[in-house]
């Protein structure tokens, strides 16, 4: 459920923004559950008042806040383990081949939080920003790499 953006609203209740892929998400669990003889009940449903409808955007984005700010820790992380890597002198191409693995996770990682991240959370721009930033970081050690090597 949270991998389809929901936010668990209590012991197995969930909520989702009502959005093009919904559907597409809830026949995913409902399979799953069903597969594992489980009961599903789907439910529309609409807030009642504005308070309420607003406290559930805020947990919607919330949630989606949290996971783009453990994504932009990720790519601290990528963007220290290159600088780890120039520091050490490591300028080899399975050394390449290794981010390179890593950034595209974080490329995949970012396209299915912003399929989730239907409201808009705040902190996908600055993912966004970092995600481009990582791959500039990339692109330079590749560069480094290939000039160590003596351009082979």
């Amino acid at each position: 459920m949270k991998r389809a953006g929901a936010v668990s609203l209590q012991q197995a209740t969930w909520a989702l923004p009502a959005h093009a892929d919904t559907e597409r998400a809830i026949d995913r669990v409902r399979a799953l559950v069903e597969r594992a003889d489980g009961e599903v009940f789907v439910f529309r449903a609409r807030p009642i008042g504005e308070e309420v409808g607003a406290r559930l955007e805020a947990l919607f984005i919330e949630a989606r806040e949290d996971e783009w700010n453990e994504f932009i820790r990720e790519c601290d992380k990528f963007d220290a383990e290159i600088a780890k890597e120039i520091a050490k002198r490591k300028f080899t191409s399975a050394e390449v081949d290794e981010e390179e693995q890593n950034l595209d996770r974080l490329r995949r990682w970012f396209r299915e939080l912003r399929a989730r991240d239907v409201l808009g959370a705040p902190s996908a721009a600055v993912a966004e920003v970092r995600l481009k930033s990582s791959a500039e970081r990339l692109e330079a050690y590749v560069e480094r790499v290939f000039e160590e090597r003596g351009g082979s």
